[in-house]
């Protein structure tokens, strides 16, 4: 069975059409690549299995691990193990990282029935998912992506995922705001991720991240729709060749 499968989906944004027709069908253990030129709908997938408020699925099927999520609110998909790294995180002063990240697992734990994690298993797991990302132990006394740079943000959006060992994450634009040496480390993050089963679908504009993380398919949004799917060659053939060669 799949983790992720999409059937026909069609979602409007204030009325108007944005995806009119998506088929996507993710396994476990896979990385798939959503790319596109700006307003073909990449982003709007992503909030969509989320389930942000204000995009109206219309017509089609979200399912993960066969349970059909478009009726749950983004609080009952987490639990059922569904995670995104947002294009643009938000800061929330006062809050650490620890603070935040506890609360996250407790209710997990909770919504599954299970006893939360003592305090000193959660700092373990904590410390030890910043050390994978290279960031300093006193990274989550800070507040939630409060003063970090771009770099930081969305290295603190991995460090998420990693503490909350969701079964697929959505990853939207987790590269860009990276130099080089962030973007092997946040590679890492996800490769260690998806090598324990999990799915990924990570929405990228460019080729640089796939170097690292190698996506078992590529697929091309144009229009609100997929238009082209391959291997991991066809990022290649985008950043040599741009879309225009999908046209017809």
């Amino acid at each position: 069975m799949s983790l992720l499968h999409i059937e026909n989906l069609h979602v409007d944004v204030a009325g108007q059409p944005i995806l009119t027709g998506i088929d996507l069908t993710v396994a476990a253990g896979e990385v798939h690549a959503v790319m596109g030129p700006n307003g073909s709908g990449k982003s709007t997938l992503a909030n969509v299995l989320a389930g942000r408020p204000g995009y109206d699925i219309t017509e089609g099927s979200v399912t993960v691990d066969g349970e059909d999520i478009t009726p749950l609110s983004p609080e009952e998909r987490s639990l059922r193990g569904l995670f995104l790294a947002f294009q643009y995180p938000i800061e929330i002063p006062g809050v650490s990282n620890m603070e935040f990240l506890k609360a996250a697992v407790d209710a997990h734990a909770a919504g599954r029935g299970e006893d939360p994690p003592s305090a000193v298993d959660f700092v373990k797991r904590a410390r030890a998912c910043a050390a994978r990302l290279e960031l300093n132990p006193d990274f989550l006394k800070r507040g939630v992506n409060d003063g970090f740079s771009g770099g930081e943000k969305k290295r603190n959006e991995i460090l998420q995922m990693l503490v909350l060992e969701p079964r697929l994450a959505v990853l939207d634009e987790t590269d860009s705001g990276l130099d080089i040496d962030a973007l092997q480390v946040v590679a890492n993050g996800i490769n260690a991720f998806r090598g324990n089963g999990n799915a990924v679908v990570l929405v990228t504009h460019y080729q640089r991240l796939l170097n690292y993380v190698v996506p078992e398919r590529v697929h091309v949004l144009a229009d609100g729709r997929i238009v082209h799917s391959g291997d991991s060659s066809v990022a290649l053939q985008l950043e040599e060749r741009g879309y225009g060669w999908l046209d017809g």
